[in-house]
């Protein structure tokens, strides 16, 4: 139901994303592209991944008048997924209105990370995670507004575990979905001592469905976060915390096509920094980086544990090219190795590493 209502939504704004030059200024604009990547893994926790494809996908925007959409769509190895499917409304020179699958407007903008593996927040589902809703934006000078309404995932259902952002999962044991949740950002930016700097505060409010009982419960978060940038020098300061009012102290996950556990309550922590190197040489553009997160529990629960990752490597473009050299370190992190995120399991609580090289092209 909830995709049904995706796809009328979508589709009314597309047709007015194609209609709107006939009563509105401007020539009506279509730009079609994609991308291919392949990926190599080298892990000291189990077989190394041969150089292989990782991802195709397709990528289509235009505009007409005030009117304008995006849409991404995505291949990877065992299934396919929308990455976001949104059209929208100029309102006037520094706000709009954007229906359908988008990202959720929460702490750092657009990432909490620089790497290919993103950041802790991004497998909590509080990075970069799309969702189906309508997102008021402005942008006003220094300030810059977000207010959002989601009615659940993106696919109306935690029972699909073949998604790109991850989300509330449906399992035998945790049978919970994704409900309405309404999201409100602020960020504030102004010029310090002769860099930028970018202070915001995030939170958001909603309910998950148990599928069994039908009971509703709630999911709550809230972020601070800062920016600092001078000059080719960035960091990145993010305290998170989210919060699922549910009997149990874990919840359920997916993506990828796998479901894991998380902590029910967490606090979430993230300390990047990043060099874009001045004289790049041969390639147009090289940043060097290290992201550190942890996921710390609050409930003291003795089937708890924080999890910690970290991620130190460098991105290389050239013309359509773009290549991530990461060296991901986790302990008792579910892509490393681990069993989940913020939970203690048997054989999780140890360091493992992986060295992925990930080299992609453009259109």
């Amino acid at each position: 139901m909830v995709f049904r209502r995706f796809s009328l939504v979508s589709g009314a704004f597309l047709l007015i994303a194609a209609t709107a030059s006939h009563a509105a200024d401007g020539d009506p604009e279509l730009d079609l592209g994609g991308a291919i990547r392949f990926s190599y893994g080298w892990l000291d926790y189990g077989p190394s991944t041969d150089f292989e494809p990782e991802l195709v996908r397709i990528d289509a925007k235009g505009s007409a008048g005030r009117a304008f959409f995006s849409l991404q769509y995505r291949w990877y190895d065992g299934f396919d997924a929308v990455h976001h499917a949104w059209a929208g409304w100029e309102l006037d020179e520094s706000s709009d209105i954007r229906a359908g699958v988008q990202q959720v407007p929460f702490g750092l903008l657009p990432y909490a990370s620089h790497s290919f593996w993103f950041g802790s927040g991004y497998y909590l589902g509080i990075e970069d995670d799309y969702d189906m809703g309508v997102v008021w934006q402005r942008g006003a000078g220094a300030h810059q507004w977000h207010a959002g309404v989601f009615f659940g995932d993106e696919y109306g259902t935690g029972a699909r575990f073949g998604r790109y952002s991850f989300d509330v999962a449906t399992t035998d044991e945790l049978p919970y979905r994704e409900r309405e949740r309404l999201s409100l950002r602020y960020q504030h930016t102004r010029d310090w001592n002769g860099a930028e700097v970018a202070l915001g505060a995030s939170l958001f409010t909603g309910k998950v469905e148990h599928r069994v009982d039908g009971g509703k419960h709630g999911h709550d978060g809230a972020a601070l976060h800062a920016q600092w940038q001078r000059g080719p020098a960035t960091v990145q300061l993010q305290w998170a915390r989210y919060r699922y009012r549910i009997a149990e102290s874990r919840i359920a996950m997916s993506a990828f096509l796998f479901p894991f556990e998380i902590a029910a309550e967490a606090d979430v922590p993230t300390f990047n920094v990043a060099y874009e190197l001045p004289r790049p040489g041969w390639f147009d553009g090289i940043t060097c980086y290290n992201n550190l997160s942890m996921t710390r529990p609050v409930d003291d629960a003795p089937d708890l544990r924080e999890s910690w990752q970290n991620v130190t490597g460098c991105s290389f473009a050239k013309d359509k090219m773009f290549t991530y050299v990461d060296w991901i370190a986790g302990k008792n992190m579910w892509f490393v190795g681990g069993s989940g995120i913020g939970i203690d399991e048997p054989g999780s609580n140890r360091w493992r590493s992986r060295l992925n090289v990930n080299i992609g092209f453009y259109f």
